[in-house]
C-alpha cells in the first residue's frame, strides 16, 4: 500500500492529484487546485463523475454546456457556513475562472451517467451537530446517502473543535457485506486553524496488518484503503476535513472497532 499521508505539492495551482491507480485502490479520486484571482484551468470528467466543492474563495465555472455563474461564498473555510458545490456527470468538460483567490476541490469516483449536472448548496445544506462532549463535531453534508445525486460518490464536511475527537468511535467500512457494512475508499483533505497547526490521525485494522499514526497539517491529505481511522485536534487547533467516499455501492455502513464495544 502506497504511503497514506500525502503532502500538498506546494501552495499554488494544483496542489493535490490522487488517482484510483496512484493509491492502489478502484473508485475515489481527489485533487485541489489554489488558484489566484483571475486564473483558469479546464478539465474533463472522463469516464468519473465529479464534484467540485468551492473550499474557500469565488470562481466562475462554465460545465457541461452551461456558464453556471459565480460559485463560492466563503473566504475562511472555518466560517463553517454552507460551501457552493457543482455536481458534473462523466463525459462533461469543464472550466473555473478565479474571481478570488480560491481553492478547489476536485472530488471523484467512476460514473455511470445516472444523474444530470447541479448546484448542490448552499441552499439545503445546514450545519449540523454529531456526537457529544470531546466526540462533538459539526457536519455539512453535499452529498451523502440522503441526497441522490450522484451514482457513485459520498461528500461531506466535517468541523472539530480543537480538544476533540472527530471520525470517532473508531469504525471501518471496508468489506462489501450490505446491510451489515460496505466497502467505501475514503479521502480526508485536512485544514487547520491557525494554519501552522497540526492534529493527529490513525488508520488500522484489527489484525494490526496496517497501524499508521500521522500528525496531519494543513492542506494534507490522509488515504483511508481500510481499518479504522479515527482523528484528534489538540488543545488550540481547529480541525476541518472534506471526505471523499466512493465504492460498489453508494451507501455507508460501518463496523465499529472491538475496543469500542464499551462505549
Amino acid at each position: 500500500m502506497a504511503n497514506l499521508l500525502r503532502k500538498p505539492f506546494g501552495a499554488h495551482g494544483e496542489v493535490h492529484r490522487i488517482t484510483s491507480t496512484d493509491a492502489g485502490w478502484r473508485y475515489v479520486g481527489f485533487s485541489l487546485h489554489r488558484l489566484r484571482a483571475g486564473e483558469r484551468m479546464a478539465e474533463t470528467t472522463g469516464d468519473r463523475e465529479v464534484i467540485l466543492v468551492m473550499v474557500e474563495g469565488k470562481a466562475s465555472i462554465q460545465a457541461a454546456g452551461r456558464d453556471w455563474g459565480t460559485l463560492g461564498e466563503r473566504m475562511d473555510v472555518f466560517e463553517k457556513t454552507p460551501p457552493h458545490c457543482l455536481y458534473l456527470p462523466n463525459g462533461q468538460d469543464w472550466t473555473a475562472e478565479a474571481v478570488t483567490d480560491c481553492a478547489i476541490a476536485i472530488c471523484s469516483a467512476p460514473g455511470r451517467g445516472g444523474h444530470q449536472a447541479r448546484r448542490i448548496g448552499p441552499d439545503g445544506i445546514t450545519l449540523t451537530q454529531r456526537g457529544e462532549g470531546t466526540n462533538t463535531r459539526w457536519i455539512n453534508n453535499i452529498a451523502m446517502e440522503a441526497e441522490d445525486y450522484c451514482d457513485s460518490l459520498l461528500v461531506t464536511e466535517v468541523f472539530t473543535p480543537a480538544g476533540n475527537w472527530s471520525s470517532y468511535p473508531s469504525h471501518r467500512h471496508d468489506e462489501d457485506d450490505f446491510p451489515r457494512i460496505t466497502y467505501l475508499e475514503e479521502t480526508y483533505y485536512h485544514r487547520l486553524n491557525p494554519a501552522q497547526g497540526w492534529a493527529v490521525q490513525r488508520v488500522y485494522t484489527d489484525d494490526g496488518e496496517l497501524d499508521e499514526v500521522m500528525a496531519v497539517r494543513d492542506h494534507d491529505v490522509v488515504l483511508v484503503p481500510r481499518g479504522h481511522h479515527p482523528c484528534a485536534a489538540p488543545y488550540g487547533f481547529e480541525l476541518y476535513y472534506l471526505n471523499v467516499m466512493a465504492g460498489p455501492r453508494r451507501a455507508w455502513r460501518f463496523v465499529s472497532a472491538p475496543e469500542m464495544s464499551h462505549t
